[in-house]
């Protein structure tokens, strides 16, 4: 009887576990099928693995090269118009071999951009030129090309909105969304006016200079160095449209280049004090009375055109802000949001596109952007590699415009006329510089030498003919002036990060690679 009784209760305990057991798997494949269905549903609804603020240069072309892998990518762009700036309008060979490498070097075809092999520079009425080295080691054509943005821009935009996984939207970010450190998306009021989110597991903050979104993520600031005032000559062509025309007047210096087959862009720096107002004419005025009989007779009738039929005249602040990171996580800030230096050597726009070709080629393996620690990981190992590039371009953006200002000082003067003669002596020194500004030898050590090289010529012109007590205390001071700035831009970008043998040897394996990631 004890028997039977245990024999009936174990069966009944064994067909309850197995009637719960299939119950249990049931439900639980109902539920991933669920999950899965909910999942595929997002995917179809084009749910994003990236959210990108900004669609200009670098919003543009970092969507581009994502979906190219595989990613979808939405882009919000507060003005979806033809934008009309001064600045972005000559980009180095080095950035056209980036925008080679990211499959988008078509852009620059139909929008009337025009070549350049070099720079004309002038001072004290002597003139030289300093072109582009053909250098056997820079794998693609050592010039460079000038345009109007808004043009490239667009280009750039219609590029990536060709790929069926890149949505583009016109709307204003308002703010991240932010969950215990972790940047979620962003909250955006759309082209009809109603406030809208967006999600993905990584967000590129990507929207300029004036990036709102930047002050929630960094605390770096950016300072303003000085102002950079230019308008459109219409209607006429340089004689020398080959070359971008470097005068180095009093008290900063000019330049005017060929944008396009019948425009030419005049521009001209000026500091903060005593800024003159344009409303009133005054700074017409200044530019016609003071800087036009500092121009070369074959370039002053082209600078005062556009002034003569009253062009509009636009000024930008010159920033300089060194990169950092965020600490929070799922976001990346990119672009002069990121890290901006001096637009006197024009390049960054090359910084930009090297930047993303670096961060795209770490991504690239990446199953799950949605792995926090992993994404982390690579932010840090982006910030290390683009170092060679992008702090070669600042240290010398930096340095050069501070060699460009006139100066009652001696020893400052020596060393602007020193940069002069270094920059037009021919030879080695003439291509290692515009190597150098051309981005196709973007080596920190390099710089290094040729600053040094500078300081130690200024120096020899300053002893000759005979170094008189005078000239050598000049000449002391000279040195001084130069090792602090030098030692201050080493300070600002980070020591180890420029100099460290792994960094320069990755960064040059991305960089010289011949065919696009």
């Amino acid at each position: 009887m004890d028997t039977v009784f245990t024999h009936v209760c174990l069966w009944t305990l064994l067909a309850f576990a197995l009637t719960w057991t299939v119950f249990y798997v049931t439900n639980r494949k109902k539920k991933v099928t669920e999950l899965a269905d909910a999942a595929a549903e997002v995917r179809r609804d084009g749910a994003a693995d990236v959210i990108i603020v900004g669609a200009g240069v670098g919003g543009s072309a970092l969507a581009y090269a994502l979906a190219k892998d595989g990613r979808r990518v939405h882009v919000i762009e507060r003005d979806m118009r033809e934008p009309e700036r001064m600045m972005g309008e000559f980009i180095q060979p080095g950035g056209r071999l980036m925008l080679s490498k990211l499959g988008l070097q078509d852009c620059l075809d139909g929008i009337d951009a025009q070549k350049a092999t070099g720079l004309a520079v002038y001072k004290d009425g002597k003139e030289a030129i300093a072109s582009f080295p053909v250098d056997n080691n820079f794998p693609y054509d050592p010039s460079a090309r000038s345009f109007h943005n808004g043009r490239f821009v667009q280009r750039l935009r219609q590029k990536a909105s060709s790929l069926p996984n890149v949505r583009l939207e016109e709307g204003t970010v308002r703010s991240l969304i932010e969950e215990k450190g972790v940047i979620k998306g962003v909250a955006y009021k759309n082209k009809a006016g109603e406030e809208t989110t967006a999600l993905a597991p990584l967000t590129v903050v990507c929207d300029g200079c004036y990036s709102n979104l930047r002050r929630s993520l960094n605390d770096n600031n950016a300072a303003v160095l000085s102002y950079q005032v230019g308008y459109i000559s219409k209607n006429c062509r340089l004689d020398d449209p080959e070359n971008l025309h470097l005068i180095m007047s009093k008290p900063s210096s000019i330049m005017l280049y060929q944008i396009s087959s019948t425009d030419v862009r005049c521009g001209f720096e000026l500091f903060p004090d005593n800024f003159p107002s344009i409303a009133k004419g005054e700074m017409a005025t200044i530019a016609k009375n003071n800087l036009a009989p500092q121009v070369p007779p074959k370039l002053r009738k082209i600078f005062l055109k556009g002034l003569d039929e009253g062009e509009h005249i636009k000024v930008v602040p010159a920033k300089c802000m060194s990169a950092t990171l965020s600490k929070k996580k799922g976001v990346i800030v990119l672009g002069d949001a990121f890290n901006m230096r001096h637009p006197s050597v024009a390049a960054g726009m090359m910084v930009l596109l090297s930047d993303i070709l670096i961060l795209r080629g770490l991504v690239q393996p990446l199953s799950n952007l949605g792995d926090v620690t992993k994404v982390s990981e690579v932010i840090k190992s982006f910030y290390n590699i683009r170092k060679p590039m992008s702090a070669t371009v600042n240290i010398l953006g930096n340095a050069f415009s501070q060699s460009l200002i006139a100066s009652t000082d001696v020893a400052k003067e020596a060393m602007r006329q020193g940069c002069y003669d270094y920059l037009c002596s021919g030879g080695f020194r003439t291509s290692g510089m515009m190597a150098l500004l051309g981005g196709m030898n973007p080596r920190p050590l390099s710089l290094i030498y040729h600053l040094c090289a500078i300081t130690l010529h200024s120096i020899g012109h300053l002893l000759s003919p005979f170094p008189y007590p005078l000239r050598i205390w000049h000449s002391l001071r000279l040195f001084g002036l130069s090792l602090k700035m030098l030692v201050l831009h080493l300070k600002a970008e980070g020591v180890s990060p420029i100099l460290f043998p792994a960094n320069a040897a990755a960064y040059r394996k991305s960089y010289m690679a011949t065919t696009a990631l």
